[in-house]
Formats: C-alpha cells, structure tokens, sequence
C-alpha cells in the first residue's frame, strides 16, 4: 500500500506542507532579507493599510528597465513583512515586465488561482498560497506589491 492509497495520508502531507510554508513565513519575518535604505534609490513609495497598521516602504534601483536592487522599510505582521521580503528577493535582476508579470500571478495565486499558486517563477512566495483562505489577510500579503505596481506603472 502507497501515501496515496493510506486514510489520511493525503491530509498529513497537506499538513506538512502547511508548517513547511509557516516556517517560511516565519524565517522572512523573523530574518526579512533586503531590509534597509538604498541611499540611491530611483523609485521609493510608502503604503500603510489603515485597518492593521502595516506600513511597507519599498524602495528600488531601476536602470535600463532592470530592477538592480530592491529593499524595504517597515512594520507590521508577519504576512505584510515577510511578503515584502520575499518579494524584493524575486525582483532583483528582473527586467520591469517581467516584475509587474511577476506581480499579476501572485495576486491571481492569493485570490485563489491554483494555476498561479503552482507557478514555480514564484519561488518562496507560494508559501503565502494560504492567505488566500483568509481575506482579511490579502491586503497585508499585496501591501508591498501595491507599492511595487505604483513604482512600476506610473509614467516616468
């Protein structure tokens, strides 16, 4: 008999899934990578949700339509923090396209896509898949890419 032929088998690996992408989670928000001022930014904007207090700054070097660095400020949950890091991990060395591409799967994956949740260029940020289930909790998850998609779409 297989994991897949066992009762409950299917559950316990969905479980394991779940702590792995919490630990994730943690692990940004605990230790965020990419937090800091970049003295020469080119693009800087600070949002803040008003219903939970986070407030993400995100800050970006764009040259010749290339993200060649990416950081960010703030504070809040778990979520808002450890997504804003995630995602600046993801956008350095991204031509703008392919940011603002990079920005439409994840807001398709935490509105509930599950093509957008398996989608692979998403790295560490599927583990905020989960968000999606609670959406109260998306605005938190989209505060750094909100910031993301005014810096990017705005005419320069």
């Amino acid at each position: 008999m297989n994991d897949h032929q066992m009762p409950g088998a299917g559950h316990d690996t969905e479980v394991q899934l779940q702590q792995l992408y919490q630990e994730v989670i943690l692990d940004h928000y605990r230790k965020p990578r990419n937090k800091g001022v970049i003295a020469a930014s080119t693009h800087q904007l600070t949002l803040n949700n008003p219903l939970c207090g986070d407030v993400v700054e995100l800050q970006l070097v764009v040259r010749d339509g290339k993200i060649v660095d990416a950081a960010f400020e703030g504070s809040g949950c778990s979520i808002s923090q450890a997504s804003a890091s995630m995602m600046t991990e993801r956008l350095k060395g991204r031509r703008v396209a392919d940011a603002l591409e990079l920005d439409a799967t994840f807001t398709r994956m935490l509105h509930g896509d599950e093509a957008a949740a398996s989608d692979e260029d998403l790295g560490d940020l599927r583990a905020l898949a989960g968000v999606s289930r609670f959406p109260v909790r998306i605005k938190c998850a989209l505060l750094a890419w909100n910031c993301l998609e005014e810096l990017l779409e705005a005419p320069a």
